[in-house]
């Protein structure tokens, strides 16, 4: 059904969402980050699986080696691939020296390294919980070579 002003409002809606989220950025940058590595869906999968994940560049190779049992179920693919990318800019963050999240105009969430190169890790963990490819632990590798010193845990 096509109803104009409906989607008037979504577009005012999302603009708005997206601006308050750029500022939690600014102002409570750790919250945000805690807020987006909370990753349910695809922690509980992992644990399903055996696998705990803890954060770091080795948990995102275990989960590249996982079977794509998710890929069953048309409804949870989405979520679990959003889970996936924000898992993936959670151990960016962590990990590498200069990296922060950041929020696109859009409302999107991308991690932001210190040489200013964006990764739009949602897009990518999207990308991977469909086809596995690119490898999150190849994103990872990518993007660390990119910015400077890994970060020590």
């Amino acid at each position: 059904m096509n109803i104009p002003f409906l989607d008037s409002w979504r577009k005012r809606q999302a603009g708005t969402r997206a601006v308050a989220l750029a500022a939690a950025v600014e102002t409570d940058p750790d919250g945000v980050a805690e807020l987006f590595a909370e990753c349910e869906l695809l922690r509980a999968r992992a644990s399903q699986s055996g696998l705990r994940l803890d954060d770091s560049p080795s948990s995102l190779s275990a989960l590249d080696q996982l079977p794509p049992r998710w890929r069953d179920d048309p409804d949870e693919l989405p979520w679990l691939g959003n889970d996936a990318g924000l898992y993936l800019g959670t151990v960016l963050v962590r990990t590498v020296a200069g990296a922060a999240w950041g929020i696109r105009a859009s409302g999107q969430p991308v991690v932001r390294l210190a040489s200013g190169r964006e990764i739009d890790v949602v897009t990518a963990g999207l990308d991977w919980a469909m086809t596995g490819s690119p490898e999150l632990s190849e994103m990872y590798a990518e993007s660390a070579e990119s910015g400077p010193e890994a970060k020590s845990r």
